[in-house]
């Protein structure tokens, strides 16, 4: 069947991708700006990257666009190359002492668990995580089991808007609500969000937050932000000194290439960088609004909703939440045990599906991301494959 929403993406025509999750895929017109993009910097790089010519005019709309969509202001964020870089900042950041404690959960992606492993090892502070149970199926599962467990001692409340192994959608809200009352500071892995819910960083009341614009908003990849409130911001230090840095007991005499903005002076200023991908991310939001991308998602939600389901059924495991905790358009599914590296490999090399395939603490999962380009052909493919490779459904003689 000829889907014209997958004519405008660059994925091979034979590839049944149901992975947007992981790295996203770019449109051909996002990625033709981002191109552009690269094409200018290397006709003049020197005009293109010098502090007193283009860059700063340059980058001044895309933080703008990105903040409108996000709900927040432009002076209160900055691009990065992806979010565990965002998150790697803020981690290094703060200064912990022995016995300070970093609240988290057992949903966390692995780059960010080794992330604070490296802090607490350097720092003698602890890692406390809490276990939330499944299937997810209340708001005060998720928010009693966190709020009962912090301390005088917490220091940190790091979590997962969305969970990468699990994919589910938490209800943070309230949490940082509480990490606030208590003088918590709160660091928030927006990963998967943006593009894929509806975001007001200003009205979430986080203190940090890092998100990809290169997953679910589509734009090439190396773009992503970190997200600080303002009032925070002076406890960040960059992971790279350049020419933006100013100290911070740094007077009106020292006032940076962004004015009275440390913030901005440190993160957007970090020496020789190609930031094309950040740049073309205000193209990536220009072509989901002429798509009407908002409406579609509808579709593709649906798909992934009836697909996991489909799978549920047919495995009789039940899936990781109720539906109000499945994050749109991913859904992680459960999967009876088996050799999840050789199911990946034959769902690849046998079914040309592309699809994470791997193992969370005793469970194995099949995470499906379903994209306005993906077709119902292609989740009947997926749920044909796993029938056929796992005997799903066939009842023992």
């Amino acid at each position: 069947m000829t889907n014209k929403i997958r004519e405008l993406f660059l994925l091979k025509q034979d590839l049944v991708f149901l992975n947007h999750g992981s790295f996203g895929a770019c449109p051909k017109p996002v990625f033709e700006a981002y191109q552009a993009w690269q094409l200018k910097l290397e006709r003049q790089p020197v005009a293109f990257l010098d502090q007193s010519r283009d860059i700063i005019s340059n980058l001044k709309p895309v933080r703008i666009a990105v903040a409108n969509e996000l709900g927040a202001s432009s002076e209160d964020l900055v691009g990065v190359t992806n979010a565990t870089e965002g998150l790697n900042i803020v981690a290094h950041s703060l200064k912990l002492q022995p016995g300070d404690e970093i609240l988290t959960i057992n949903h966390e992606y692995g780059a960010l668990e080794k992330t604070w492993e490296l802090v607490t090892e350097r720092s003698g502070a602890k890692v406390v995580e809490v276990e939330i149970p499944l299937p997810l199926v209340s708001k005060e599962q998720f928010v009693d089991a966190l709020i009962n467990a912090m301390t005088e001692k917490t220091k940190i409340l790091f979590l997962s808007h969305i969970s990468s192994p699990t994919a589910l959608l938490f209800p943070i809200e309230d949490v940082v609500a509480e990490a606030r009352k208590r003088g918590i500071i709160s660091i928030i892995d927006g990963a998967h969000a943006p593009g894929l819910i509806d975001l007001n960083l200003d009205a979430l009341g986080a203190d940090f937050y890092s998100g990809n614009c290169h997953k679910w908003m589509m734009a090439p990849k190396g773009s992503a932000f970190l997200w600080a409130r303002k009032q925070v911001q002076p406890l960040l230090e960059p992971l790279v000194v350049s020419h933006g840095w100013t100290a911070q007991s740094g007077g009106p005499e020292q006032q940076g290439i962004f004015g009275n903005s440390r913030f901005l002076d440190c993160f957007e200023i970090r020496g020789t960088r190609d930031p094309s991908a950040w740049l073309a991310t205000q193209d990536a939001i220009k072509f989901a609004k002429l798509h009407n991308w908002s409406e579609k998602v509808k579709h593709a939600d649906a798909l992934a909703r009836e697909t996991a389901q489909t799978i549920s059924n047919l495995t009789q495991l039940p899936l990781f939440s109720s539906p109000e905790f499945c994050a749109p358009q991913m859904i992680a599914i459960p999967l009876p045990e088996c050799d999840v590296d050789n199911l990946k490999r034959r769902l690849y090399e046998e079914f040309n599906i592309e699809i994470p395939v791997f193992r969370w603490r005793g469970h194995c999962i099949v995470r499906i991301s379903v994209q306005v380009y993906n077709t119902r052909e292609e989740a009947n493919c997926l749920v044909d494959a796993l029938t056929k490779i796992l005997n799903l459904g066939v009842k023992e003689s």
